[in-house]
């Protein structure tokens, strides 16, 4: 089981029915771990508000419609079909989630070593993310 598998399994088994959960193992399998994710906005033109997102300081707000532009429909649909809606109300979900989420991986403001994605995992169940 590779270690995004392990993330994800962990995220997933806090609460089968927790949707913030099946974004967030959906979005980190999709894109390669959080460095792919953070890699797709930094390519979609979105770097500035990703990096936000890792740093220290406030986290930049991003649409739904930007993470549709920057995730691409394959994944949003991936996610949509997860949590039973339809692609733009997953996409609404992504944008709320994913500054969060990411917040919550990088506590130091730097992308986690591939050692502490898994001490990462465990700090948002926690309660940092889903309490």
């Amino acid at each position: 089981m590779s270690l995004l598998d392990q993330l994800g399994s962990m995220l997933s088994g806090a609460d089968s029915n927790n949707p913030s959960a099946n974004v967030l193992s959906t979005l980190l399998e999709q894109s390669g771990g959080v460095s792919g994710l953070i890699d797709k906005f930094q390519q979609g033109g979105l770097g500035e508000v990703a990096q936000s997102w890792i740093s220290n300081g406030q986290n930049l707000p991003i649409s739904a419609d930007q993470v549709q532009q920057v995730l691409g429909s394959d994944t949003v649909a991936a996610v949509a079909q997860k949590l039973g809606v339809d692609p733009q109300q997953a996409a609404s979900h992504i944008s709320e989630l994913l500054p969060k989420a990411v917040d919550g991986i990088t506590p130091n403001g730097e992308l986690p070593s591939t050692d502490s994605l898994l001490a990462s995992g465990m700090e948002m169940l926690k309660g940092k993310l889903f309490g």
